[in-house]
């Protein structure tokens, strides 16, 4: 697949108010984040998902968001900070090829990566990095946009995810998106 990484610009149309009609954080994250868990977020953009996660780990967790666009990342920032959860989000820039979060190691009770796989060079290092970060029966929430990826191809990508030591929990119904709900083996 062409590398491509998601223009600057579009930030700004991922993070609108408007997407919530169709995708709403809390409906499809809620069942799957709690009060006081470390979350992982890879390429969070401008923080549609990661403000509402910051809210969801409440005062007591943490969300991690990593992105290779060093702009993404300061809009980010500048968000959460308007949002009062800036205290909440460990934001950085990453590599293409590692997210560089090994402090992280075993700590990461659920991760998220929407719309984003398919951006990545190598996929199967991607969920490599993901499961080592997760505790044991840790989940990950892979999606997809349908305009992107067809569904040969996601289900090809989540075939990577299983011999870095991942299995398919559920497959939640998500607008637009191919998804699946993974959980780290232990």
């Amino acid at each position: 697949m062409t590398h491509h990484v998601c223009p600057f610009w579009v930030g700004y149309l991922l993070a609108s108010p408007l997407r919530r009609l169709i995708q709403d954080p809390d409906t499809i994250l809620r069942p799957y984040v709690a009060t006081g868990m470390t979350v992982l977020e890879i390429g969070p953009a401008m923080g549609f998902f990661t403000l509402p996660l910051a809210n969801m780990v409440g005062p007591r967790g943490k969300v991690v968001a990593v992105d290779v666009q060093e702009k993404m990342i300061r809009a980010l920032q500048a968000r959460a900070a308007k949002a009062g959860v800036g205290d909440r989000i460990t934001a950085r820039v990453c590599e293409e090829t590692s997210l560089g979060l090994n402090e992280f190691d075993g700590q990461i009770d659920f991760a998220l990566a929407f719309a984003v796989v398919h951006e990545v060079p190598e996929a199967a290092g991607l969920f490599a990095d993901i499961a080592r970060m997760l505790k044991p029966g840790g989940k990950l929430m892979a999606a997809e946009p349908k305009g992107h990826v067809s569904l040969s191809k996601f289900e090809q990508t989540l075939g990577l995810a299983g011999p870095k030591g991942f299995s398919i929990d559920a497959r939640p119904r998500i607008t637009h998106s191919h998804a699946a709900l993974l959980i780290r083996k232990p």
